[in-house]
Protein backbone atom coordinates (compact mmCIF):
# COMPACT_ATOMS: atom_id res chain seq x y z
CA UNK A 1 0.00 0.00 0.00
CA UNK A 2 1.05 3.58 -0.49
CA UNK A 3 2.47 5.56 2.41
CA UNK A 4 0.59 8.19 4.38
CA UNK A 5 2.70 10.90 2.77
CA UNK A 6 1.88 9.60 -0.71
CA UNK A 7 -1.80 9.51 0.20
CA UNK A 8 -1.68 13.11 1.42
CA UNK A 9 0.00 14.09 -1.84
CA UNK A 10 -2.85 12.47 -3.77
CA UNK A 11 -5.42 14.38 -1.72
CA UNK A 12 -3.70 17.71 -2.35
CA UNK A 13 -3.51 16.95 -6.07
CA UNK A 14 -7.26 16.29 -6.11
CA UNK A 15 -7.92 19.57 -4.33
CA UNK A 16 -5.62 21.59 -6.59
CA UNK A 17 -7.01 20.16 -9.81
CA UNK A 18 -10.65 20.31 -8.74
CA UNK A 19 -10.41 23.96 -7.67
CA UNK A 20 -8.63 24.79 -10.94
CA UNK A 21 -11.37 23.04 -12.87
CA UNK A 22 -14.22 24.73 -11.00
CA UNK A 23 -12.95 28.27 -10.37
CA UNK A 24 -10.73 29.02 -13.35
CA UNK A 25 -10.06 32.77 -13.47
CA UNK A 26 -12.69 33.50 -10.85
CA UNK A 27 -16.14 32.78 -9.41
CA UNK A 28 -17.77 35.60 -11.35
CA UNK A 29 -21.25 34.91 -9.94
CA UNK A 30 -20.02 35.65 -6.42
CA UNK A 31 -17.62 38.39 -7.46
CA UNK A 32 -20.47 40.19 -9.21
CA UNK A 33 -22.91 40.39 -6.31
CA UNK A 34 -21.13 39.62 -3.03
CA UNK A 35 -18.90 42.33 -1.48
CA UNK A 36 -15.33 41.12 -0.89
CA UNK A 37 -15.51 41.93 2.82
CA UNK A 38 -18.88 40.18 3.41
CA UNK A 39 -18.86 37.45 6.06
CA UNK A 40 -21.24 34.55 6.26
CA UNK A 41 -22.10 31.18 7.76
CA UNK A 42 -23.37 28.04 6.04
CA UNK A 43 -24.47 24.65 7.38
CA UNK A 44 -24.01 21.23 5.84
CA UNK A 45 -27.52 19.75 5.87
CA UNK A 46 -28.31 16.06 5.43
CA UNK A 47 -31.36 15.23 3.29
CA UNK A 48 -30.84 11.47 3.25
CA UNK A 49 -29.69 8.70 5.56
CA UNK A 50 -26.57 6.60 5.72
CA UNK A 51 -22.94 7.04 6.77
CA UNK A 52 -21.39 10.49 6.51
CA UNK A 53 -17.94 10.71 4.96
CA UNK A 54 -15.71 13.53 3.78
CA UNK A 55 -15.89 15.81 6.81
CA UNK A 56 -12.10 15.91 7.19
CA UNK A 57 -11.67 16.28 3.46
CA UNK A 58 -14.09 19.22 3.47
CA UNK A 59 -11.91 20.89 6.10
CA UNK A 60 -8.94 20.49 3.77
CA UNK A 61 -10.89 22.05 0.91
CA UNK A 62 -12.02 25.05 2.97
CA UNK A 63 -8.47 25.58 4.22
CA UNK A 64 -7.14 25.48 0.67
CA UNK A 65 -9.69 27.99 -0.58
CA UNK A 66 -9.31 30.35 2.36
CA UNK A 67 -7.30 29.57 5.53
CA UNK A 68 -9.35 32.18 7.41
CA UNK A 69 -12.52 30.06 7.22
CA UNK A 70 -13.43 28.08 10.34
CA UNK A 71 -15.42 24.85 10.56
CA UNK A 72 -17.42 23.77 13.60
CA UNK A 73 -18.25 20.06 13.35
CA UNK A 74 -21.15 18.26 14.99
CA UNK A 75 -20.58 14.88 13.36
CA UNK A 76 -17.46 13.02 12.30
CA UNK A 77 -16.57 10.72 9.43
CA UNK A 78 -18.24 7.34 9.87
CA UNK A 79 -21.20 8.58 11.91
CA UNK A 80 -24.69 7.45 10.89
CA UNK A 81 -26.84 10.35 9.72
CA UNK A 82 -30.51 10.94 8.93
CA UNK A 83 -32.64 13.56 7.24
CA UNK A 84 -32.34 16.93 8.96
CA UNK A 85 -28.97 16.38 10.64
CA UNK A 86 -26.45 19.21 10.52
CA UNK A 87 -22.91 17.92 10.04
CA UNK A 88 -20.98 21.19 10.39
CA UNK A 89 -21.10 24.95 10.09
CA UNK A 90 -18.50 26.90 8.15
CA UNK A 91 -17.87 30.59 8.81
CA UNK A 92 -15.82 33.16 6.96
CA UNK A 93 -15.76 35.12 3.73
CA UNK A 94 -19.04 34.64 1.87
CA UNK A 95 -17.17 34.60 -1.43
CA UNK A 96 -14.86 31.86 -0.12
CA UNK A 97 -17.74 29.70 1.12
CA UNK A 98 -19.38 29.94 -2.31
CA UNK A 99 -16.12 29.04 -4.06
CA UNK A 100 -15.79 25.87 -2.01
CA UNK A 101 -19.47 24.91 -1.95
CA UNK A 102 -19.82 22.67 -5.01
CA UNK A 103 -16.49 20.90 -4.57
CA UNK A 104 -17.30 20.13 -0.92
CA UNK A 105 -20.75 18.83 -1.82
CA UNK A 106 -19.59 16.76 -4.78
CA UNK A 107 -16.89 15.14 -2.66
CA UNK A 108 -18.99 14.49 0.43
CA UNK A 109 -21.99 13.20 -1.50
CA UNK A 110 -19.80 10.70 -3.33
CA UNK A 111 -17.75 9.70 -0.29
CA UNK A 112 -20.85 9.28 1.88
CA UNK A 113 -22.49 7.04 -0.71
CA UNK A 114 -19.40 4.83 -0.85
CA UNK A 115 -19.08 4.70 2.94
CA UNK A 116 -22.76 3.81 3.26
CA UNK A 117 -22.54 0.94 0.76
CA UNK A 118 -19.31 -0.32 2.32
CA UNK A 119 -20.93 -0.31 5.77
CA UNK A 120 -23.84 -2.35 4.41
CA UNK A 121 -21.41 -4.96 3.05
CA UNK A 122 -19.30 -4.94 6.23
CA UNK A 123 -22.41 -5.51 8.34
CA UNK A 124 -23.28 -8.57 6.26
CA UNK A 125 -19.86 -10.03 7.11
CA UNK A 126 -20.18 -9.61 10.88
CA UNK A 127 -19.34 -12.81 12.75
CA UNK A 128 -17.06 -14.11 9.99
CA UNK A 129 -13.33 -13.61 9.54
CA UNK A 130 -13.83 -12.14 6.06
CA UNK A 131 -12.99 -8.50 5.27
CA UNK A 132 -14.47 -6.43 2.44
CA UNK A 133 -12.03 -4.90 -0.05
CA UNK A 134 -12.39 -2.25 -2.72
CA UNK A 135 -10.81 -2.46 -6.20
CA UNK A 136 -9.25 -0.13 -8.79
CA UNK A 137 -12.71 0.41 -10.33
CA UNK A 138 -12.72 4.00 -9.16
CA UNK A 139 -13.51 7.37 -10.72
CA UNK A 140 -10.42 8.64 -12.59
CA UNK A 141 -8.75 11.48 -10.73
CA UNK A 142 -10.41 11.00 -7.33
CA UNK A 143 -9.31 7.49 -6.35
CA UNK A 144 -7.79 8.64 -3.06
CA UNK A 145 -11.03 10.03 -1.63
CA UNK A 146 -13.05 7.04 -2.85
CA UNK A 147 -10.69 4.61 -1.15
CA UNK A 148 -10.70 6.82 1.95
CA UNK A 149 -14.49 6.54 1.98
CA UNK A 150 -14.24 2.73 1.87
CA UNK A 151 -12.13 2.81 5.03
CA UNK A 152 -14.58 5.17 6.70
CA UNK A 153 -17.36 2.67 5.94
CA UNK A 154 -15.49 -0.20 7.57
CA UNK A 155 -13.82 -1.75 4.54
CA UNK A 156 -10.17 -2.20 3.66
CA UNK A 157 -8.23 -0.96 0.68
CA UNK A 158 -6.86 -3.32 -1.92
CA UNK A 159 -3.78 -2.05 -3.75
CA UNK A 160 -3.98 1.66 -4.48
CA UNK A 161 -2.65 1.45 -8.02
CA UNK A 162 -0.53 -0.61 -10.39
CA UNK A 163 2.70 0.35 -8.68
CA UNK A 164 2.19 -0.75 -5.07
CA UNK A 165 1.31 -4.43 -5.49
CA UNK A 166 1.55 -7.07 -8.22
CA UNK A 167 -1.69 -8.69 -9.33
CA UNK A 168 -1.37 -11.32 -12.03
CA UNK A 169 -4.80 -11.60 -13.63
CA UNK A 170 -6.07 -13.70 -16.52
CA UNK A 171 -4.64 -11.49 -19.27
CA UNK A 172 -1.20 -11.30 -17.62
CA UNK A 173 -1.19 -15.08 -17.30
CA UNK A 174 -2.30 -15.67 -20.88
CA UNK A 175 0.14 -13.14 -22.34
CA UNK A 176 3.00 -14.58 -20.26
CA UNK A 177 2.33 -18.14 -21.43
CA UNK A 178 0.80 -19.58 -18.28
CA UNK A 179 0.59 -19.24 -14.51
CA UNK A 180 4.02 -20.62 -13.61
CA UNK A 181 5.72 -18.58 -16.32
CA UNK A 182 3.97 -15.40 -15.16
CA UNK A 183 4.98 -16.00 -11.54
CA UNK A 184 8.59 -16.84 -12.38
CA UNK A 185 8.97 -13.82 -14.64
CA UNK A 186 7.43 -11.58 -11.97
CA UNK A 187 9.66 -12.85 -9.18
CA UNK A 188 12.71 -12.42 -11.39
CA UNK A 189 11.62 -8.89 -12.32
CA UNK A 190 11.06 -7.88 -8.71
CA UNK A 191 14.42 -9.27 -7.61
CA UNK A 192 16.24 -7.69 -10.52
CA UNK A 193 14.75 -4.28 -9.81
CA UNK A 194 15.11 -4.41 -6.03
CA UNK A 195 11.34 -4.22 -5.50
CA UNK A 196 9.60 -5.62 -2.43
CA UNK A 197 6.02 -5.98 -3.63
CA UNK A 198 3.42 -8.54 -2.63
CA UNK A 199 2.12 -10.85 -5.35
CA UNK A 200 -1.51 -11.77 -5.88
CA UNK A 201 -2.39 -14.37 -8.52
CA UNK A 202 -5.84 -14.91 -9.99
CA UNK A 203 -7.19 -18.44 -10.41
CA UNK A 204 -10.06 -19.31 -12.73
CA UNK A 205 -10.51 -22.89 -11.57
CA UNK A 206 -9.19 -25.43 -9.06
CA UNK A 207 -6.48 -26.68 -11.42
CA UNK A 208 -5.04 -23.17 -11.54
CA UNK A 209 -5.16 -23.00 -7.75
CA UNK A 210 -3.11 -26.20 -7.61
CA UNK A 211 -0.58 -24.78 -10.06
CA UNK A 212 -0.24 -21.51 -8.14
CA UNK A 213 0.43 -23.48 -4.95
CA UNK A 214 3.55 -24.98 -6.55
CA UNK A 215 5.19 -21.55 -6.36
CA UNK A 216 6.48 -19.93 -3.17
CA UNK A 217 5.87 -16.48 -1.73
CA UNK A 218 2.44 -15.86 -3.23
CA UNK A 219 0.76 -13.41 -0.89
CA UNK A 220 -2.84 -14.06 -1.95
CA UNK A 221 -4.79 -16.21 -4.38
CA UNK A 222 -7.78 -14.53 -6.00
CA UNK A 223 -10.65 -16.95 -6.65
CA UNK A 224 -12.40 -15.38 -9.61
CA UNK A 225 -16.03 -16.30 -10.25
CA UNK A 226 -15.84 -19.52 -8.22
CA UNK A 227 -19.09 -21.05 -7.01
CA UNK A 228 -19.54 -21.94 -3.33
CA UNK A 229 -18.37 -25.54 -3.62
CA UNK A 230 -15.26 -24.57 -5.60
CA UNK A 231 -14.52 -21.80 -3.09
CA UNK A 232 -14.69 -24.18 -0.13
CA UNK A 233 -12.43 -26.66 -1.92
CA UNK A 234 -9.95 -23.93 -2.85
CA UNK A 235 -9.80 -22.65 0.74
CA UNK A 236 -9.09 -26.20 1.90
CA UNK A 237 -6.34 -26.67 -0.70
CA UNK A 238 -4.66 -23.34 0.07
CA UNK A 239 -4.78 -23.66 3.85
CA UNK A 240 -2.38 -21.16 5.40
CA UNK A 241 0.06 -21.03 2.50
CA UNK A 242 -1.55 -17.89 1.02
CA UNK A 243 -4.36 -15.52 1.79
CA UNK A 244 -7.61 -16.11 -0.09
CA UNK A 245 -9.88 -13.64 -1.84
CA UNK A 246 -13.21 -14.13 -3.60
CA UNK A 247 -14.27 -11.82 -6.41
CA UNK A 248 -16.64 -11.65 -9.34
CA UNK A 249 -20.31 -10.64 -9.33
CA UNK A 250 -20.66 -10.91 -5.55
CA UNK A 251 -23.58 -8.89 -4.22
CA UNK A 252 -25.58 -8.30 -1.05
CA UNK A 253 -27.42 -11.62 -1.48
CA UNK A 254 -24.31 -13.75 -1.94
CA UNK A 255 -21.56 -12.06 0.05
CA UNK A 256 -22.36 -13.81 3.34
CA UNK A 257 -22.42 -17.22 1.65
CA UNK A 258 -18.98 -16.64 0.17
CA UNK A 259 -17.66 -15.48 3.53
CA UNK A 260 -18.94 -18.66 5.13
CA UNK A 261 -16.76 -20.61 2.67
CA UNK A 262 -13.81 -19.37 4.73
CA UNK A 263 -12.10 -16.80 2.48
CA UNK A 264 -10.03 -14.06 4.07
CA UNK A 265 -11.26 -11.29 1.77
CA UNK A 266 -14.05 -10.47 -0.63
CA UNK A 267 -13.41 -7.70 -3.15
CA UNK A 268 -16.18 -5.71 -4.78
CA UNK A 269 -15.94 -3.04 -7.43
CA UNK A 270 -19.54 -2.11 -6.62
CA UNK A 271 -18.35 -0.24 -3.53
CA UNK A 272 -17.05 2.53 -5.76
CA UNK A 273 -18.64 2.11 -9.19
CA UNK A 274 -22.29 1.46 -8.31
CA UNK A 275 -23.46 4.00 -5.74
CA UNK A 276 -25.99 6.82 -5.66
CA UNK A 277 -24.77 10.05 -4.11
CA UNK A 278 -26.08 10.96 -0.68
CA UNK A 279 -28.32 14.04 -0.81
CA UNK A 280 -26.55 16.88 1.01
CA UNK A 281 -26.76 20.65 0.76
CA UNK A 282 -24.76 23.62 2.01
CA UNK A 283 -27.22 26.29 3.11
CA UNK A 284 -26.55 29.88 4.13
CA UNK A 285 -27.47 30.67 7.73
CA UNK A 286 -29.02 34.08 8.22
Amino acid sequence: MISDSQFQTELHLIITNSLREDIGDGDHSSLACIPPDAKGTAKLLVKDEGIIAGVEFAKMIFASVDPEMTVETYMKDGDPVKFGDIVFRVRGSSQSILKAERFVLNSMQRMSAIATKTKQFANLLEGTKTKILDTRKTTPGIRAIEKWAVRIGGGENHRFALYDMVMLKDNHIDFAGGITQAIQKTQSYLKGNGLDLKIIVEARNLEEVREILKSENIHRILLDNFDYDMTREAVKLIGTKSQTESSGNINEKTIRLYAECGVDYISSGALTHSVYNMDLSLKAVN
